[in-house]
């Protein structure tokens, strides 16, 4: 019921981006992800719904065929199945939540 980021394991994603995995259950996952500046998000799909609500930093999001830059405070909203991608402008964290779980991430 209670988890301690101190307690989270960190994966490596890609070259300056770490993800912690923060909270889940079949229904919903909760990821906090940290980039380093110019660090890259690759684009790709997944069947989930995700929301991000950017914590820290500032970043440009490609979703579809739109891109536009979002930074502390605000949110994005992934459809499943639509291409998206991130880039970061300025170093920060996201907190990503996944409807449902991402099994892969817990491999």
């Amino acid at each position: 019921m209670f988890v301690y980021n101190e307690d989270c394991g960190i994966t490596n994603c890609e070259p300056g981006v770490t993800r912690k995995v923060m909270g889940y259950n079949d229904a919903v996952m909760l990821c906090e992800i940290t980039f380093e500046t110019g660090a890259k998000g690759s684009p790709h799909t997944h069947p989930h719904t995700q929301v991000t609500y950017i914590a820290e930093g500032k970043f440009a999001f490609t979703i579809g065929e739109e891109t536009k830059v979002v930074s502390k405070g605000d949110c994005v909203l992934m459809p499943p199945d639509t291409l998206h991608g991130t880039v970061c402008l300025e170093a920060g964290k996201l907190v990503d939540v996944f409807s449902p779980k991402r099994e892969a991430f817990l491999k």
